[in-house]
């Protein structure tokens, strides 16, 4: 291999998620220190001269680096967990790393009645309190009152609706949309209570309902300042529009390290669910297959841990 193609190689190999282990085996494992020297002279978005006169990693892309070394792991990791422990071990995460309001309504909107209870017990077990505890006890927003009650859900998962209800419920979450204001509609009791007890169907119903009414769909009427909402009637209504939206904005390069963690955890927690449909969405939302996205951007045995997972949809 050329020089330059080398230097290319390399540099691949520390962009994008992951790193690609054997790239950087056959490159560096050959090369005479001055061929390093070179590759950190023409690499300065890795390196910057020393006031001393030597080329110095620049600290910001070593923390990158070491994210990056460890990203096949936690994926390994978070696949090998019951899925009780691996959720409310993210739940955890999410409340402490921003806090990540997106993954609290994740978890406690795309899972089953009998897998939300359970990663309120693991939680219990885990961490000696509750995780609707820990959500009132730190969080100081409008969102409390609904992830609260969120978190806090077991659903009926049967198929009954009633359709006029549906309705109902459907002219009630308008109404509080449309009021705006100081009267927000993620305070609103009547629309707490719908999206927190009412069970999957029947909510499909009050979507549908909800577009007649309006003329549009639910969470198109919520905008930026009601994005908990949006993201919770998505989680609920539509969950492959929401995971795919998800996937590609963190299948982008240059993003912050929190967005990137979304690819594991995405991937590992639907694999077994609902990923041909996320694919699907995909697809038809960014016009690219997921399973191409991931190889653009994903780098040696991460990627392929991740094309593995997303090939049991095939």
């Amino acid at each position: 291999m050329a020089a330059s193609d080398e230097l290319r190689s390399l540099t691949r190999a520390f962009t994008g998620l992951g790193v690609d282990e054997k790239a950087l085996i056959s490159t560096l494992g050959k090369w005479h220190p001055e061929q390093r020297q070179s590759f950190r002279k023409g690499s300065r978005d890795f390196f910057r001269e020393d006031e001393r006169q030597f080329e110095r990693w620049d600290d910001r892309h070593i923390l990158q680096l070491r994210h990056e070394f460890l990203r096949l792991k936690d994926a390994i990791v978070l696949c090998t967990m019951h899925p009780w422990e691996r959720d409310s071990r993210l739940l955890k995460e999410a409340l402490y790393k921003g806090p990540q309001y997106h993954v609290l309504v994740e978890i406690a909107c795309t899972r089953s009645s009998d897998d939300l209870l359970g990663a309120r017990k693991a939680y219990h077990s885990l961490f000696n309190h509750s995780v609707e505890e820990d959500v009132a006890f730190h969080l100081h927003t409008p969102h409390k009152k609904l992830l609260v009650a969120l978190l806090s859900s077991y659903r009926y998962e049967g198929p009954k609706v009633n359709d006029e209800i549906a309705k109902i419920e459907a002219k009630a979450i308008s109404e509080a949309i449309k009021a705006g204001g100081s009267s927000s509609p993620l305070e609103n009791d009547d629309v707490i209570r719908i999206l927190s007890t009412r069970n999957k169907v029947h909510l499909k119903a009050v979507y549908k309902h909800y577009k007649e009414i309006t003329g549009n769909y639910l969470d198109q009427d919520c905008d930026d300042s009601h994005l908990i909402l949006k993201e919770t009637v998505q989680c609920l209504c539509a969950p492959e529009t929401y995971f795919a939206k998800i996937l590609e904005a963190s299948l982008r390069y240059n993003v912050d390290e929190l967005t990137k963690e979304a690819v594991s955890r995405v991937i590992v927690s639907r694999a077994d669910e609902d990923m041909k449909q996320i694919r699907e969405e995909f697809n038809r939302q960014f016009g690219v297959d997921l399973g191409k996205k991931i190889e653009d951007v994903a780098n040696g045995n991460y990627r392929d841990f991740l094309l593995t997972l997303v090939a049991r949809s095939d």
